[in-house]
């Protein structure tokens, strides 16, 4: 494909069509099924486009008429089992091919098939550990006074932990070790596992759960960063892979071959990450900035024109990362390209001392109303009992300090009639079109506490001991801090949908990366600057520290 190809599938894409028309190729309907969207990308997965000519080919994937289920799955049983490896890459094509033709509801009857027919021999397992637990354990020095009898006895250990370590691996590791080194069989397991992922999120079905943990472990391992090769993106790369930037760009959409031109431009860098058995597609990208000052909106780093000199820059601004490959999720694969980016970046150009992103905080919008339904909906069962016990329900919460829950009320008499602050916070946030943000006072009103709620989202929502936000979490635990929120960010629909148009910059400073990021992992703690705990300072007590000429946490 070239330029003007490209520039012809740009315009196909900005085309407003009716995407319910839209005949989808099985693998990109897989991936649009798949693909949240969040992005955690920065650190997630989307779905693809309608697949070009080109990328068919590429991928050496058909999609012809359903081939008969039971057919496929003989084939599959023949790519597990076959020991003649003269035949065995036919075998393998064969089961793939098989598999693409497959309906959805057929694809999943088949991975069931795999996950339970081709899991261990737990019978075996069993057996082989009652046997190890019935030998007698050998002196510590046995083997050092060379006694034959307790020689005898250690071999008869190693013996049955050679077996037990064979029992324990499923028969379907040998269909997936045999597709890693079959052409095109890694982006297949990447697919395959996109489906696995797409049926767990419908249905916990503890087997294919047991699949999919093991085949993420094994593709874990087999995209570590020594296999990967750190490939600068460019306007002068081939436009098939320039083609998968515009097509993968899950964070910041890109609008057009200006746009595309401009973020590969001058002050702009993009880095991503190839593996060799998935040539000219990277597995996940990231956009850079190179800025005077870390950057507080979005508009300033997509629009800003002419970009500053690169030698005036002290700045590399994280502006977007983004994951090609829903099958790849929970596979940390951005860790390790921030930190290489960073070393590369500082490498090429020393002056850069600050490396920070702007971020967005796709969770927040969602945490924030569904906090403000519940308490509603607690208000009006719980008003009898919090009126003869001021205590009420234990689950009740008002998110409001007595200002923001005056200052909202006062909005208009159509507000003053309403129960509380939370109500008038509720409706206003989910009015059609935002027109809050329209309102100068309505924004006065609604700032110090979006932003104040916002800071408590990021610091002290938690689950399962880390962030709740997955954004948050991928950052801090690759070693970042929360440095600022800033207001009113990014204003598009999605930016305002996602977290009424707040985005976070999280700074990575170089010598305390690897501290932050232990610290997060092991206790969850979350570093970040005085300007974010200042939010969590209720209004009295930022008066009295504002008086003393500091914040206290």
């Amino acid at each position: 494909m070239n330029k003007k190809g490209l520039a012809l599938f740009m315009r196909a894409r900005m085309r407003p069509r009716d995407s319910s028309k839209i005949s989808l190729s099985p693998l990109a309907e897989t991936l649009n099924r798949v693909a949240p969207d969040n992005q955690a990308n920065q650190s997630g997965g989307r779905g693809m486009e309608p697949a070009s000519e080109e990328g068919n080919e590429q991928t050496h994937f058909s999609c012809r008429n359903e081939r008969p289920f039971e057919l496929v799955k003989e084939s599959m049983h023949s790519a597990i089992s076959m020991n003649k490896t003269e035949v065995l890459d036919a075998v393998l094509n064969d089961f793939t091919e098989g598999y693409f033709s497959l309906s959805g509801e057929s694809r999943k009857a088949l991975l069931l098939s795999l996950a339970k027919e081709y899991d261990l021999n737990r019978a075996q397992v069993r057996e082989l550990i009652k046997q190890y637990l019935g030998l007698e354990l050998p002196k510590a020095d046995a083997a050092d006074e060379g006694n034959v009898g307790e020689e005898s006895s250690l071999s008869a250990f190693y013996r049955l932990e050679r077996n037990l370590r064979h029992a324990l691996k499923p028969m379907y590791e040998v269909l997936f070790e045999r597709l890693n080194t079959h052409p095109g069989g890694l982006k297949f397991l990447s697919i395959l596992r996109a489906d696995i992922l797409s049926i767990l999120a419908e249905e916990n079905i503890l087997s294919l759960r047991a699949l999919d943990s093991y085949l993420k472990e094994k593709l874990g391992t087999w995209l570590s960063p020594a296999a990967l090769e750190l490939h600068q993106i460019t306007w002068n790369d081939p436009a098939s892979l320039l083609e998968k930037i515009v097509a993968y760009e899950a964070v910041h959409p890109i609008s057009n071959l200006l746009d595309l031109k401009r973020r590969l431009g001058i002050g702009r860098r993009c880095f991503g990450y190839l593996h060799p058995a998935i040539p000219g597609e990277p597995l996940i990208f990231i956009e850079v900035a190179l800025l005077k000052n870390v950057a507080q909106t979005i508009q300033e780093v997509l629009w800003d024109d002419p970009p500053i000199l690169e030698h005036e820059a002290t700045c590399a601004l994280f502006y977007s990362i983004s994951s090609t490959q829903p099958g790849l999720t929970g596979i940390n694969l951005g860790k390790f390209l921030i930190k290489r980016v960073i070393t590369l970046v500082k490498k090429d150009m020393p002056q850069i001392s600050i490396f920070a992103t702007l971020s967005p905080i796709p969770g927040y919008m969602q945490w924030l109303l569904s906090k403000l339904a519940s308490q509603l909906k607690l208000a009006e069962t719980d008003d009898a009992t919090r009126a003869s016990d001021q205590s009420g329900s234990s689950f009740w919460e008002n998110i409001l300090e007595p200002e923001e829950e005056r200052a909202l009320l006062n909005l208009s008499e159509e507000c003053k009639a309403m129960k509380n602050g939370m109500e008038v916070m509720f409706n206003l946030l989910t009015t059609n079109s935002y027109t809050w943000t329209n309102s100068p006072e309505m924004l006065s009103v609604l700032k110090p506490l979006l932003m104040r709620l916002c800071a408590r989202y990021l610091l002290q929502e938690k689950k399962r001991g880390k962030a709740l936000d997955s954004v948050a979490n991928f950052h801090l635990q690759n070693g970042a801090m929360v440095e600022r929120i800033n207001w009113m960010a990014d204003r598009s629909e999605k930016g305002l949908r996602q977290s009424g148009g707040i985005m976070v910059n999280y700074v990575y400073r170089l010598e305390n990366i690897e501290e932050y990021a232990q610290s997060y992992f092991s206790t969850g703690q979350i570093h970040s600057s005085d300007d974010i705990l200042y939010y969590l300072l209720s209004i009295g007590s930022r008066g009295m520290n504002s008086a003393a000429g500091k914040v206290a946490w």
